[in-house]
């Protein structure tokens, strides 16, 4: 090759660095048939591809023939610049595994109240598994009613979410994560705390005062509230163990979160087999959200607890 190319090179293609791979092989190995073994393709197969490589930089890289193999003083200057751009990339690769492997940056997570009880764990689970792969990432966990959650990843102020499933809103993505079940109470004091249930008719609890939470709910959820007599409104599911605690009021709460005081003998469910309700739990992310390799990693980590 006598001439040079008269433009430059436009850009270094993945082509172009495989072929400055096997450059960089032959030179290493002292010619093509030493570079045979150390790249596992024929002499022929070397030869057409230092040509290529060549033809593409428009330089004659060495000289091969009876007299043996040597670089040209431009096939010099293109090793030790492959050498550069080889490294660099090899940096690059690194830099980049090394974020997988080491997550920075923070986590803004917005939970419907007492999950915590809940015996699977996912949540913290997950949580777990983030703050092993990223030590240095910054948990922030918000306990906030269902309807802020929502709005909180609408907004960008949250990142992700725990809800109970509802209506979804648009411009958000929801995905199953909890199923539980969840009881009607009465506490000591009540007058129905020790009545057995085969005297508990549908027209004596209608009777009783009740809670309704004020977040939003499936129909076939609210439609056991409304077979209730509700005097009182509560906007989570502690305010509503608050008032049932207080004897004055029945209501639903999740049997996990209730365990507590069942076992204390503080609480008791009413026609267990009869009045309860199960409620999907999902987690609520924005649709169309920007790239973070924090929040991919947690809801990674959540998938994989199922």
């Amino acid at each position: 090759m006598s001439t040079r190319r008269s433009d430059p090179l436009a850009q270094v293609s993945d082509f172009d660095i495989r072929l400055l791979r096997i450059f960089r092989s032959v030179v290493e190995s002292g010619g093509f048939s030493a570079a045979e073994s150390a790249l596992g393709i024929g002499r022929s197969a070397i030869s057409q591809q230092m040509s290529d490589l060549e033809q593409r930089l428009g330089l004659r890289l060495c000289q091969r023939g009876r007299a043996g193999f040597s670089l040209t003083e431009e096939g010099r200057e293109v090793y030790q610049s492959s050498l550069q751009l080889l490294s660099a990339l090899e940096s690059f690769r690194t830099e980049v595994n090394g974020l997988h492997r080491h997550l920075r940056g923070e986590l803004n997570i917005g939970l419907t109240d007492n999950l915590v009880t809940l015996p699977h764990m996912r949540i913290t689970h997950a949580l777990s598994h983030l703050k092993e792969r990223g030590p240095d990432v910054h948990i922030n966990i918000r306990m906030i009613a269902p309807n802020e959650v929502e709005q909180g990843v609408l907004d960008g102020s949250l990142h992700v979410g725990v809800v109970p499933h509802a209506s979804a809103l648009s411009g958000l993505e929801y995905q199953a994560l909890y199923s539980e079940r969840s009881l009607l109470y009465c506490a000591v004091g009540h007058p129905l705390f020790y009545v057995d249930d085969a005297q508990l008719g549908d027209e004596r609890l209608a009777e009783q005062e009740a809670i309704a939470p004020t977040f939003r709910l499936p129909a076939e959820i609210q439609a056991h509230y409304q077979a209730l007599k509700c005097t009182a409104s509560a906007s989570d599911r502690e305010g509503m163990a608050f008032l049932i605690l207080t004897g004055r009021y029945i209501g639903y709460l999740p049997d996990h979160y209730a365990t507590f005081w069942v076992q204390q003998g503080r609480l008791r469910a009413l026609k267990p087999q009869a009045r309860f309700y199960d409620l999907s739990l999902v987690t609520v992310t924005c649709k169309g959200r920007r790239p973070h390799l924090v929040l991919e990693s947690f809801l990674e980590s959540l998938a994989a607890t199922r």
